[in-house]
């Protein structure tokens, strides 16, 4: 029987159930660690104010995301009469699912993930750009002034901090010497356990892609694609009912998938804090978490910026200084500086 089941999962048809468990698989972790991102979201927010959050539907109000999700899908879906309809309906489909495929090459554990690419960094980039479109065309579609507004700020502001974005995975590549996160997180196995990841050697790009990432994703303090006192939010502001629902639940999935980013390019991944512990996925899990909470922080403390101190901080400051740190990665490694520290690929450690 043993015999038989390994030759059926050696063949074509045996090989696409697999692949098509393990994609369930990683959906069905991102989409139930959206309920709770939403209700820690709100919990967070709610203890800065000094108020419970949700604390009724479920013990501790954690249910409450979940019926937060079926009002919305129980509730008619409304299409403006001069909407382009086919792009209407799609706009909030492609948010979804770009971010769900983002997920394909992020590794949870040593060789747990589903489609382990030697260019995997760019694949999340390419993903997390072509974001962007289902903005514009929600815009576009509703064919309404403001709607259309956002969508361009959400454009502009996307695209300004991806540019400082890649020029600073550009200094980890550099440090690495590849583009598979499971060699970056490998590269920083070190014999000091923390003290070993890049959050040291590469300090100051730490903050710029955590602000960058803020940016990216659309979150307060640079909401300004949706800000509710200038532009009634936005370019979702034609949706509701689950059109909507699929337009946040990207948000918060690009937002994870942030966190998950943050952990494997400055944080280790999955290794182990403190050497002689064991390494492994919760370690992942748990550095994912405290990223998480950090953008829900910020967006309970954090003043909403101008548009215009928006974009001047993106290709004023950020750009300058993440093109700086390019070339001065690549001169620290080339010469293999402070111990090969930005050169791993180098010493091997």
């Amino acid at each position: 029987m043993q015999e038989l089941m390994d030759g059926f999962f050696s063949t074509t048809l045996g090989i696409a159930l697999i692949i098509a468990a393990q994609s369930l698989l990683v959906i069905g972790f991102v989409m139930v660690s959206l309920l709770f991102l939403v209700y820690g979201d709100r919990k967070i927010w709610a203890a800065v104010q000094m108020r419970k959050g949700p604390n009724v539907v479920g013990a501790f109000g954690l249910l409450q995301t979940v019926a937060d999700a079926l009002k919305y899908v129980v509730k008619e879906v409304v299409v403006p009469a001069s909407a382009d309809k086919p792009v209407f309906m799609l706009a909030p489909m492609t948010s979804f699912v770009l971010a769900i495929l983002a997920w394909a090459v992020i590794p949870f554990n040593d060789t747990w993930v589903l489609a382990d690419l030697n260019v995997a960094i760019l694949y999340v980039f390419a993903m997390s750009s072509l974001e962007v479109y289902g903005v514009i065309m929600g815009g576009w579609a509703s064919n309404s002034k403001y709607p259309f507004l956002g969508s361009l700020r959400s454009a502009a502001q996307m695209i300004s901090y991806e540019v400082s974005i890649g020029l600073i995975i550009i200094g980890v590549i550099i440090t690495t010497g590849s583009m598979n996160f499971g060699d970056i997180v490998r590269a920083q196995d070190g014999g000091f356990g923390l003290f070993s990841w890049y959050w040291l050697p590469h300090l100051p790009m730490v903050f710029l892609f955590f602000i960058s990432a803020l940016a990216e994703t659309n979150r307060p303090p640079f909401d300004l694609p949706e800000a509710e006192s200038e532009l009634v939010a936005g370019y979702q502001v034609e949706y509701s009912s689950t059109p909507f629902l699929l337009f946040m639940a990207g948000e918060y999935i690009a937002i994870f998938l942030m966190c998950a980013l943050m952990t494997l390019l400055f944080s280790g991944g999955w290794l182990s804090p403190v050497p002689g512990l064991p390494d492994g996925a919760l370690w992942m899990l748990l550095k994912m978490a405290f990223f998480f909470f950090l953008f829900a922080m910020v967006k309970a403390i954090v003043p909403r910026y101008r548009y215009d101190q928006l974009m001047r901080l993106g290709w004023k400051v950020f750009l300058p200084m993440s093109f700086a740190w390019v070339v001065i990665v690549a001169f620290m490694a080339k010469f293999e500086l402070f111990g090969g520290a930005y050169a791993r690929w180098a010493t091997g450690d």
